[in-house]
């Protein structure tokens, strides 16, 4: 229809293109066909690029496609060998209006546009619709259905789980006396961090929960057939499996900034949970002692053997100077040399008062005989006596050594034994100041939030578990979506 009404009478020369009228003669269409130069074949554009490609490596410089496959056809380089590779090309009639006489295209009406349209739209509708139905359908299999099963599972099939919670810190001794590094760490986390780390790997070790087992039998109450399926642990299971399960159901954190350790153990009833945890924190206190005791062992055992070599030393030294003593019948060489010195000293007075007594009576003009000879004869009996009391002190006789021998083997002796003393005393000075330093290496376990069973079941966490399920399965499904049609996309291609 034209604007004014009128029916629209189209020539045999004239097109309708949309709502515009195209005129094309035929003869003006025959007259450009038979000005264009022989068209090449119609070679899909991926051989035309891979052809540019290929010539420009070769160093040539094509002015178009073809041009480069030409020149690559004239160095033995067929970039075409394929036949599948080209197109049919099309070849339009040189006289159109002569071989073929074109239809009258009659006008459209407006109304049959407007149901055109109307049918495009409801299939594009229908398209949406069947695609949104498929999407929900696949939604409701793979995403709605599990969850609603894991959330069925969660709120009547699950056992339900209680979890005690405890909390203790290890701490040791106050150093009152000890560096201004320890005095400075002491009280801090970091001065029994190490200590706690280990704790920590005790607890969660295989060790604790062969002892758990064997105390309070941890595989026989999660073997228990009152438990669902899915949390229960087989009767045969292995030891692997077993101590799987211990380290989800034992829990054990440590806080480095306070130093703390959170401990929770979840088990199918609160009794159990609580004598589970009660009997993990007696373990842990055990472990801390003997940690401390290694270390107090260590300190005092070098202390100790040094005391008890200075001890045995003393005693033998003690008594190679009793065997002296009782060997050389002498006591003390001073006792002896005063003893000797108190009978030599009269005898030389005596003997010097006769010397003068002879020299007063030699004086005499006429002096008396007989007296001198006497006095002359005790003079010689003193000397004779001091002269034998005095080897005495320095010469051996047959029968004994000399007394200087004797007071230089005592001295020695009583010399040793000296140094024995005071290494003694050393020794045991050294012993009590490893016995302060190992006090202070003490540690202990302190308990901050002592276990109480709970009387609400921790687990399982319904609406939470429900929840993370659902979001778990939708991007499990969004994945499987996005990489499905990113692969059909390039299979399609």
């Amino acid at each position: 229809m034209s604007e004014k009404g009128k029916p629209l009478t189209l020539g045999p020369d004239q097109l309708i293109f949309g709502r515009d009228i195209v005129k094309e003669p035929a003869k003006e269409l025959a007259k450009e066909s038979e000005k264009r130069p022989a068209k090449r074949p119609n070679i899909r554009p991926r051989f035309l690029h891979r052809a540019r490609a290929e010539a420009q490596k070769l160093g040539l410089k094509p002015r178009d496609d073809y041009e480069a496959i030409d020149l690559l056809k004239e160095r033995g380089i067929d970039i075409l060998a394929g036949a599948p590779n080209v197109l049919p090309v099309m070849h339009l009639p040189a006289n159109p209006a002569a071989s073929q006489v074109m239809p009258n295209v009659t006008p459209v009406d407006n109304q049959e546009r407007m149901r055109e349209i109307a049918r495009i739209q409801r299939d594009l509708v229908r398209r949406r619709r069947r695609r949104l139905a498929i999407l929900m359908v696949k939604l409701a299999f793979f995403v709605f259905l599990p969850t609603a099963i894991a959330g069925w599972y969660f709120a009547r099939g699950a056992t339900p789980m209680y979890e005690t919670f405890s909390e203790f810190v290890i701490q040791k001794a106050d150093p009152a006396a000890g560096s201004a590094m320890t005095g400075l760490l002491a009280g801090t986390a970091l001065a029994t961090a190490q200590d706690s780390m280990i704790v920590q790997g005790y607890l969660t070790s295989r060790e604790a929960m062969q002892r758990l087992d064997q105390d309070h039998g941890f595989r026989a109450h999660f073997s228990n057939p009152a438990i669902d399926p899915i949390q229960r642990l087989p009767p045969d299971a292995s030891e692997e499996a077993a101590y799987k399960l211990y380290k989800n159901q034992v829990t054990v954190g440590f806080d480095t900034t306070e130093g703390i350790l959170r401990m929770s153990v979840i088990a199918a009833t609160p009794e159990i949970s609580q004598q589970f945890s009660e009997a993990l924190v007696g373990y842990a206190e055990e472990r801390v002692d003997q940690i401390s005791q290694r270390v107090r062992e260590g300190q005092m055992k070098g202390a100790r053997e040094s005391y008890d070599e200075a001890e045995a030393a003393l005693k033998e030294a003690q008594r190679r100077m009793l065997a002296l003593q009782e060997q050389r019948g002498v006591l003390s060489t001073e006792i002896e040399v005063s003893s000797q010195m108190s009978l030599i000293n009269p005898m030389q007075l005596e003997v010097e008062n006769k010397q003068l007594e002879l020299q007063e009576l030699m004086t005499n003009p006429r002096p008396n005989a007989t007296k001198a000879a006497l006095l002359r004869a005790e003079i010689g009996r003193l000397e004779d006596r001091i002269a034998v009391l005095r080897s005495e002190l320095t010469e051996n006789s047959a029968n004994s050594a000399s007394l200087a021998k004797i007071a230089g083997e005592l001295n020695l002796a009583e010399t040793d034994f000296a140094t024995r003393q005071l290494l003694v005393q050393q020794a045991l000075g050294q012993m009590e100041t490893a016995r302060i330093e190992a006090n202070r290496q003490v540690r202990y376990l302190a308990m901050g939030v002592a276990p109480v069973a709970p009387d609400v079941a921790s687990y399982p966490r319904v609406w939470e578990n429900t929840a993370l399920a659902f979001l778990i399965f939708a991007g499990i499904y969004l994945l499987v979506s996005l990489t499905v049609s990113i692969l059909r996309e390039q299979v399609s291609v």
